[in-house]
C-alpha cells in the first residue's frame, strides 16, 4: 500500500538523521570526559578509543529507543501540520491504521535493542572493566605520554618526558620529581632507556643527568651529576575486575536471583519494553493543536519520556533494595504507560471523529 510505503520511507530517512545526531552528541560528550582524564594522567591516551567503543556499545539500546520515538513522533507531527493526517482520516482511515506501519518499522529495531540490552551491553561493560584492570596494571614506563606530566602508580613521583621512541624503550629530556624522607629530589637527564636484569627485574636507566636534593624552604641543596642512574620499575599484577550486576551476563543474573541482580534485570528487560510502548505513544502524541502552539506536543512527549525513564530507574532501584518484588517491578511502570497509551488513543480517536464529522 502506498500509505505504508510512504510512511516507512519517511520513518527510515528521519531515523538515520536522528540516530547520527544523538550518537554524535553522546560520543562527543564522552570523548571530552575521557580526554580530560587522559590529560590528567588518570588513563593513558592510547586507551581513549577503546573506552569510547565500550561506552558506545552500552549506550546503543537507549539511543535506538529514543531514535524510534523521535522519528515516529516528528514524522506524524509533520503530517498533522501539513494536513496530511486529515486527508487520510477523511478517506476513511482510522487512527489505528498507523499501528501497522509503525510496528513494521519498530519491531526489527526492538529486536536489536533486546539483544543489545540483554547480551551485548553487559558484555561490553565486562570487557571495559577487564581492559581498565589491564591498563591500571601497566608499569610506570608504559604509562609515559610525551609532553604530559604524569604520576607513578605509587603516587611517589611526578615525571615528564619530551619525546618517546617508537618502541617506547627510550626517552629524551627526562624530568623526575620525588619526595623521600621529607626531602625533595629533582632529577633531569638528556636520555633514558629500560633494561631487563637476568632475574627478570626491569630498570629505567637515566644517562648524562643531574639531581638536586633538599628540603622545601631550605637554602642548602645537594647537586649530584651522574653519567648513569638506574631505578627499579615496580611491576603490578593484573587483578580481576570487580563483578557487579551491571557487567554480569543475563544468564548469570538469572542463575543468582539476588535483589541487586533482579534490579539489573528490571532495567535490561525494561529497555526494549519501553521502546515498544514509546513508539506506540508517539502516534497519539503527534497530534498538533493549533491553539496550543506547534511545540506543545513535542514538549509533552519529551516530558513523558523523561518521566518514563525515571520511573523505570526508580523501579530498578526499589527492586535492588528489596523494597519491591521483581514479579511486580518488571511490569508495573510499563502497565501504567500502556494505560496512558490507551487513554490517549481513545481521546484522539474521539477528537478525530468530531473533526472529520464537521
Amino acid at each position: 500500500m502506498i500509505f505504508h510505503r510512504a510512511l516507512l520511507r519517511e520513518f527510515a530517512g528521519l531515523a538515520g538523521a536522528v540516530f547520527m545526531t544523538l550518537f554524535a552528541i553522546s560520543l562527543t560528550t564522552r570523548l571530552i570526559r575521557l580526554l580530560g582524564q587522559a590529560a590528567g594522567g588518570t588513563i593513558p591516551s592510547d586507551a581513549v578509543i577503546a573506552f569510547l567503543g565500550f561506552f558506545a556499545l552500552g549506550a546503543l539500546p537507549v539511543l535506538l529507543s529514543l531514535t524510534m520515538f523521535i522519528s515516529v513522533l516528528l514524522t506524524l507531527t509533520r503530517g498533522w501540520r501539513d494536513s496530511e493526517m486529515v486527508i487520510w482520516f477523511g478517506s476513511g482511515l482510522p487512527l489505528t491504521a498507523w499501528l501497522r506501519p509503525v510496528m513494521m518499522f519498530a519491531l526489527p529495531q526492538i529486536a536489536v535493542i533486546a539483544v543489545l540490552s540483554l547480551f551485548i551491553s553487559p558484555w561490553a561493560a565486562q570487557m571495559g572493566e577487564q581492559y581498565q584492570s589491564r591498563v591500571q596494571a601497566r608499569d610506570d614506563v608504559s604509562r609515559v605520554s610525551p609532553g604530559v606530566f604524569g604520576e607513578t602508580g605509587s603516587k611517589e613521583r611526578v615525571f615528564f618526558v619530551e619525546s618517546v621512541s617508537g618502541d617506547s624503550s627510550s626517552v629524551q629530556n627526562v624530568f623526575v620529581a620525588s619526595v623521600q624522607q621529607a626531602r625533595m629530589g629533582v632529577s633531569m637527564s638528556r636520555t633514558g632507556h629500560t633494561e631487563v636484569a637476568p632475574n627478570g627485574d626491569r630498570f629505567i636507566v637515566l644517562e648524562q643527568g643531574r639531581r638536586y636534593e633538599g628540603s622545601p624552604g631550605d637554602d642548602e641543596y645537594r647537586v649530584t651529576e651522574f653519567d648513569r642512574y638506574a631505578a627499579r620499575i615496580e611491576s603490578k599484577d593484573s587483578s580481576e575486575p570487580e563483578m557487579t550486576p551491571r557487567n554480569r551476563s543475563t544468564w548469570t543474573l538469572l542463575a543468582n536471583p539476588s535483589s541487586q541482580n533482579l534490579g539489573e534485570l528490571v532495567w535490561r528487560v525494561g529497555v526494549p519494553l519501553s521502546a515498544l510502548v514509546l513508539v506506540l505513544l508517539a502516534i497519539p502524541m503527534s497530534f498538533v493543536n493549533p491553539r496550543a502552539g506547534r511545540s506543545a506536543n513535542l514538549l509533552f512527549a519529551l516530558f513523558t519520556y523523561i518521566v518514563y525513564s525515571n520511573l523505570l530507574s526508580v523501579s530498578q532501584a526499589r527492586v535492588s533494595q528489596g523494597r519491591l518484588d521483581f514479579g511486580v517491578g518488571w511490569w508495573l511502570v510499563h502497565a501504567g504507560m500502556v494505560l496512558l497509551l490507551l487513554f490517549m488513543f481513545a481521546q484522539r480517536m474521539q477528537l478525530i471523529r468530531l473533526r472529520v464529522g464537521r
